[in-house]
């Protein structure tokens, strides 16, 4: 029983299931069926034996680190045991500051070989669903205490068997389609969305376990007062559009999280820059649209020509690529029939080389493929 409890506290985080999935009734038959002297785990041993595992698991990692100098070394050498250290593009990570003294590490070692695109400008990307979480929990911080009585509501009830089912009684009672509830993770400002929508669609059964239970007003303070739920559902509907300015307070909170973008997006990202005005259908003006309305007029117009030199840049680098690539494989070509061709019969003769130079020189400049692109309209 004792290495049961431990295999099941791996599972349990492995798969991320809740601390009471230990307590299911369906379960406990299916493990005494096949193991007769198993015993029932209460949610407090789980969570302690969860406890202890992670305490183990971080001692067995701890040891495994203190061979390594510098974790950066080690990710570059896994880069060069894949033989792909000179082919990184870019690395994408969360804000963490942590992550940008790293970053800088990695950039410095791998621009030594000058393998990386623009000088490494494109390398650090910072992810920009972590920094729209940052933002939007920012938000969220200023109704916190509705989403805490929400969140003690929905622990209260999953707490036990027999609160589950008493709640359960009341959902079958007035006869509604959706059956169980949603615990947020509190890092996940969509996971918090989930168990506002799903609390809402639940109002009633709240009502009616308030009048049924002495004591769960008590106990979770969850308010069933009409203008409580009302504030639930602004909430719910501005992490949901975003767009309802005719709302005060869905304005002020999501201008609360327009503030904190401006805090967390930092620096231009060039690389989403780049993917909108590659994207057929959009290119520059997608940039030259959305720029103006995340920053200010100065910083926009500064962060355009950013993106115009960048997307120049790159295509130089690719044309200089593709000309090397050209221009080796047809030394390869020459090379390999050297021996069997005659320079009588070669169709490229190095002594016309020079005056090929200067008619390139005094010919009139053509267009880029980039500037002609750029240049045509969407439809």
């Amino acid at each position: 029983m004792e290495v049961m409890r431990e295999s099941a506290a791996h599972w349990i985080m492995m798969h991320e299931h809740p601390f009471n999935i230990l307590e299911e009734v369906g379960f406990n038959i299916m493990m005494k069926r096949g193991m007769p002297e198993w015993r029932k785990i209460s949610i407090s041993t789980n969570r302690s034996n969860c406890l202890k595992v992670y305490e183990l698991e971080k001692k067995k990692l701890k040891h495994n680190l203190e061979s390594v100098s510098k974790i950066c070394d080690a990710i570059f050498r896994c880069m060069k045991d894949w033989g792909i250290e000179k082919k990184v593009f870019t690395i994408t990570v969360d804000n963490a500051t942590s992550n940008d003294s790293a970053i800088r590490y990695m950039k410095d070692t791998l621009q030594r070989s000058r393998s990386l695109v623009c000088g490494g400008r494109l390398f650090h990307v910072r992810c920009c669903a972590h920094i729209l979480n940052l933002c939007v929990q920012d938000g969220l911080d200023e109704i916190r205490h509705v989403i805490r009585d929400v969140r003690d509501s929905v622990e209260y009830v999953n707490r036990s068997e027999a609160r589950r089912i008493q709640f359960a009684d009341c959902v079958q009672q007035l006869q509604l389609k959706d059956r169980k509830l949603i615990r947020d993770c509190k890092t996940r400002w969509n996971s918090t969305f989930e168990m506002l929508s799903c609390a809402l669609k639940f109002k009633e059964a709240f009502k009616m376990l308030n009048d049924r239970d002495p004591f769960f007003d008590s106990c979770c303070g969850y308010p069933t007062s009409n203008l409580f739920l009302q504030e639930v559902q602004k909430i719910k509907a501005a992490l949901d559009s975003h767009a309802n300015d005719e709302d005060s307070f869905i304005k002020d909170l999501v201008g609360k999280m327009k503030m904190k973008f401006d805090k967390y997006w930092g620096e231009c990202n060039l690389l989403m820059a780049i993917g909108a005005v590659f994207y057929p259908t959009k290119k520059m003006l997608a940039v030259e649209f959305c720029f103006p309305r995340l920053y200010s007029d100065i910083e926009a117009k500064e962060n355009i020509s950013k993106v115009k030199e960048i997307i120049n840049t790159l295509y130089e680098e690719y044309v200089a690529e593709a000309m090397n690539k050209g221009i080796s494989e047809n030394l390869g070509s020459s090379t390999t029939f050297g021996s069997q061709v005659s320079r009588q019969n070669s169709t490229y003769d190095w002594d016309d080389f020079d005056d090929y130079c200067a008619q390139v020189e005094t010919s009139e400049p053509k267009k880029s493929e980039l500037a002609d692109y750029l240049e045509k309209r969407p439809s």
